[in-house]
């Protein structure tokens, strides 16, 4: 098969992003090539080991153009981009990642929060406008990363941020894909510093716990009720209960580590969530951790 892996960094030349942006290329495009497909990805001027760089005129201009010179696609953006970026992947080839309607609901991470309250699913309480008086982290409403996350114990909102109740906890995600049936990869633990300003520092994978069980039906149950599909991230907080604080729908950074310890390859697994049966469970073994700043290595 023909594979367009779309990573906006590397394909709109956005250095805020590069390293992991890059990073998760790297991983995704060996991982193909390894399973026998040949893989194009759009390219601003970065140039990697595997597959085949296309020039980069306009990001979406570019991925109508050779979404349709593919058999499936795969697009990794910021949460605000990704939905309209999927929704060309779905009108012109098969999309291997969430649908668009469904990544656009969890990069509105309010009325995300609120869908998966109703279905019980623990999240911290959450405002979405008005003044806040308690211990809470500021981030805003739509987006990725961690840029614009802070703890506040007071203040007012602004426009386009919520206020979600501080959790004290363990800092996880959960990687997950979703087919026909639910297959969990890893438990992951993040490094996050946590100050005036929240930041993510990088992660180890696998993290060994007795309560993986508890947080894999979470995670399992929170991407089932967000229509999440193929390879998709959620964040935990471990405290009395696993509480979701964010869901990502598309490969994350923890994928650089499970490629590392997963004896499948995550290639196989993403194109079996779309076209055929997931196993049961995957071979893990051994440890990876790695820091942020540390990725231009990949």
């Amino acid at each position: 098969m023909k594979i367009l892996i779309a990573e906006y960094a590397v394909g709109a030349g956005i250095e805020e992003y590069m390293l992991e942006g890059r990073a998760m290329l790297v991983t995704l495009a060996r991982s193909f090539e390894a399973c026998g497909h040949e893989v194009i990805y759009p390219s601003s001027g970065t140039i990697i080991d595997s597959g085949t760089a296309v020039d980069t005129e306009r990001f979406e201009d570019t991925l109508v153009r050779l979404s349709k010179k593919c058999d499936a696609g795969l697009v990794i953006a910021p949460d605000e981009l990704l939905g309209d970026l999927t929704k060309i992947i779905e009108e012109n080839t098969t999309n291997l990642g969430c649908p668009s309607d469904s990544v656009r609901l969890c990069a509105d991470k309010l009325k995300s929060s609120l869908v998966l309250a109703k279905e019980n699913i623990p999240v911290p309480l959450t405002q979405g406008e008005g003044a806040y008086n308690g211990d809470f982290v500021i981030k805003p409403r739509f987006g990725c990363a961690s840029e614009g996350i802070h703890r506040s114990k007071k203040g007012v909102l602004k426009d386009g941020f919520i206020a979600t109740e501080f959790i004290k906890g363990e800092h996880l995600s959960a990687s997950v894909i979703t087919g026909k049936t639910q297959l969990l990869l890893t438990v992951n633990r993040q490094s996050i510093k946590i100050d005036d300003i929240i930041s993510y520092n990088g992660g180890m994978v696998p993290y060994i716990c007795d309560r993986e069980e508890e947080i894999a039906d979470i995670a399992k149950k929170t991407l089932k009720v967000l229509g999440c599909r193929g390879y998709a991230g959620v964040d935990i907080v471990l405290s009395d209960k696993p509480y979701v604080v964010d869901v990502n729908p598309r490969p994350t950074t923890s994928l650089i580590g499970i490629t590392r310890v997963m004896k499948a390859q995550i290639a196989d697994l993403i194109l079996r969530s779309s076209f055929g049966e997931l196993p049961q469970k995957v071979e893990i073994s051994g440890c990876f951790t790695f820091k942020k700043d540390e990725l231009f290595g990949f």
